[in-house]
C-alpha cells in the first residue's frame, strides 16, 4: 500500500528523524541531495517541492532550468550512513507550470516510467521484470593524479598476488583464481555481507554475493527479479550502499569495467522478462531454449540496436578497456543458451515459466540505470512490434565457445562497437526506436551525444602511461 504523509510523519516521531534527505540523479545517473530538517516535512513538501537548477545536473532544458523534485513516499527508508538520524527519499523532476506541475521529461526517472507505460500501450506486456547483477572491485588503496608533469594511478589489494612478498601471512590469490574463493583469501567477506543486509532493510531482496574472477578484490552482489522501476531506484541504492559500506570497511569500491590491466573487468548483466496479466510473456516449451516468438523478437531488437544501445549501456570509455576477447565480456552480437561469449545469453538453470528469461551481457555500471532499463526495454519492443527474427538475421543461435572458433570462422561473426566515439555514431544514426511514444526527447539524447564527444575527445587528448612504454624512446 503507498505510504501517505501521515505514515511518513509517524516514521519520524518513531525513529526520531531529524532530517529529511531528498536524493536526485544527474545525466550521468549519480546521486546529487539536498536536506531539509524533518520538522519542514508536510503535505506541502509534496505540492511545493524542492527547488533546483536542472541545467547543472547535465540537463540541456528548453524550459527555465528551474525545477521541482516531487519525494516519492514510498521510497522512504532510514539512511544507514548518515550519523544524524536521517530519512532518505527519491522521486521525479518536474517542470513548474501553472496550475499544476508536469513531469521534466528527460528526468531519468520519469524516462523509465515513460517507457514502462509505452509497454503497457503497445499491448505487448504490462510488467517487465529484470535482474542486474553487480560487478565490482574493492581495493585497499587507491591513487591517482592527471597533471601535467605526471599522470598515473595505483591499486592495491592485500589479497592479490602481487602481495605475495609483503602479505607476511600467505593470504594471497593468485591471478585470475577469485572465483568464489573462500575464507582466509576472502578478506572482505563480512564487509560484502553487511552491504547485503543493507540492502535487505532497503526492500532490496538478494539472492547471493561471492568472490569474481579477479584476483585483486573483484566481487559480485546479485538481487532477485524485481519490476523494472523498482530496480532502477534499486540499482542506485545498491551502488550507495556499497560504496559508503566499502569505506567503512576502510576499502573503496568500484564499478569501473576495466580498473586493473591483465585481470578480468566488470560488467553489469542485465536478465529480463514481461509479463501480461500475471502470466510469462518470454515463455514456450516448444520454443527454442523454451523462449516464445515474442522472447525470440525482443532478442532481435536487442541485437539490432546494439550499437547505439551501447552508447547508454556503455558510456564511458573505460567500457571499451572490458569489452575485449579473452575475458568473459561479450565481444560478438548474437545469442545462444549457457554461453557467456554471447551478447545475449539464456541460462540453462531459469526452467520455471515464470523464471524463463535472457540475460545482456554487455552493459557496465557506469551507465545510468533509468536510461539503461528504458533504452532495453524500448529496443526489445521495437524487435517484437517489427518482428525482428534473430536467427533469420544470422545472430544464432551460438552454440559453441565463439573465443574458440578458427580465425576465418571469427571473421564472419558481427562485433560489438570498439569505442565510445563510435557507439555515439551509431546512436546519432540509429534513435527513432528510443524516441518513439515521446519517452526518449530529442534534445536529451543530442545533449547526451554532445556532452559524451567532449568526454571522449578530452580523454584521447591525454597521454598515456604506457605510451611512453611503447613510443618514449623511439
Amino acid at each position: 500500500m503507498a505510504k501517505t504523509v501521515a505514515d511518513i510523519l509517524a516514521l519520524i516521531r518513531e525513529h526520531d528523524i531529524k532530517m529529511v534527505d531528498f536524493k536526485m540523479v544527474d545525466i550521468n545517473g549519480q546521486y546529487r541531495h539536498v536536506t531539509i530538517p524533518a520538522e519542514n516535512f508536510c503535505e506541502d513538501t509534496l505540492k511545493r517541492g524542492i527547488g533546483f537548477d536542472a541545467s547543472n545536473y547535465g540537463y540541456a532544458v528548453v524550459e527555465k532550468s528551474d525545477m521541482v523534485f516531487i519525494p516519492d513516499l514510498d521510497t522512504a527508508l532510514i539512511d544507514p550512513f548518515c550519523q544524524i538520524p536521517t530519512l532518505s527519499m527519491t522521486g521525479n523532476a518536474m517542470i513548474i507550470d501553472s496550475p499544476e506541475n508536469r513531469p521534466l521529461a528527460q528526468y531519468p526517472r520519469n524516462i523509465i516510467r515513460a517507457a514502462v507505460e509505452y509497454m503497457k500501450a503497445s499491448g505487448i506486456a504490462d510488467e517487465m521484470k529484470i535482474l542486474p547483477e553487480f560487478e565490482f572491485y574493492l581495493f585497499d588503496d587507491v591513487r591517482w593524479n592527471v597533471e601535467s608533469r605526471y599522470i598515473g594511478a595505483s591499486v592495491d589489494a592485500s589479497q592479490s598476488y602481487w602481495n605475495s612478498d609483503t602479505e607476511g601471512h600467505g593470504v594471497v590469490v593468485q591471478k585470475q583464481k577469485n572465483y568464489h574463493i573462500a575464507k582466509p583469501f576472502d578478506t572482505s567477506y563480512e564487509c560484502r555481507s553487511e552491504m547485503c543486509l543493507l540492502m535487505k532493510e532497503a526492500g532490496i531482496d538478494i539472492n547471493y554475493h561471492h568472490p569474481e574472477v579477479a584476483a585483486s578484490g573483484q566481487f559480485e552482489i546479485e538481487p532477485q527479479l524485481g519490476e523494472v522501476v523498482h530496480m532502477a531506484d534499486a540499482t542506485m541504492m545498491i551502488k550507495y550502499i556499497i560504496h559508503n559500506t566499502a569505506l567503512k570497511y576502510g576499502k573503496s569500491a568500484t564499478f569501473m569495467p576495466k580498473p586493473i590491466y591483465g585481470e578480468a573487468g566488470s560488467g553489469m548483466h542485465v536478465h529480463m522478462l514481461l509479463f501480461k496479466d500475471g502470466e510469462p510473456v518470454f515463455s514456450d516449451d516448444n520454443g527454442y531454449s523454451h523462449l516464445s516468438e515474442t522472447a525470440h523478437y525482443f532478442m532481435g531488437g536487442l541485437l539490432k540496436h546494439i550499437g547505439s544501445l551501447c552508447a547508454i549501456t556503455n558510456p564511458s570509455t573505460n567500457s571499451f578497456k572490458r569489452l575485449v576477447p579473452g575475458f568473459e565480456a561479450p565481444v560478438t552480437v548474437g545469442y545462444a543458451t549457457s554461453n557467456r561469449s554471447a551478447v545475449i545469453r539464456i541460462p540453462a538453470y531459469a526452467k520455471s515459466p515464470d523464471k524463463r528469461r535472457f540475460e545482456l551481457r554487455n552493459p557496465d555500471a557506469t551507465c545510468n540505470p533509468y536510461f539503461c532499463y528504458a533504452a532495453i526495454l524500448m529496443a526489445g519492443l521495437d524487435g517484437v512490434k517489427n518482428k525482428i527474427d534473430p536467427h533469420a538475421n544470422g545472430w544464432g543461435p551460438y552454440d559453441m565457445n565463439l573465443y574458440n572458433l578458427p580465425e576465418e570462422e571469427k571473421a564472419k561473426l558481427q562485433g560489438l562497437p570498439v569505442s565510445l566515439e563510435e557507439v555515439l555514431d551509431c546512436l546519432e544514426r540509429d534513435h527513432d526506436y528510443l524516441t518513439e511514444g515521446g519517452v526518449f526527447p530529442e534534445e536529451l539524447l543530442a545533449n547526451f551525444i554532445k556532452m559524451k564527444r567532449a568526454e571522449a575527445r578530452q580523454m584521447a587528448a591525454i597521454p598515456h602511461p604506457a605510451e611512453f612504454d611503447k613510443y618514449y624512446n623511439l
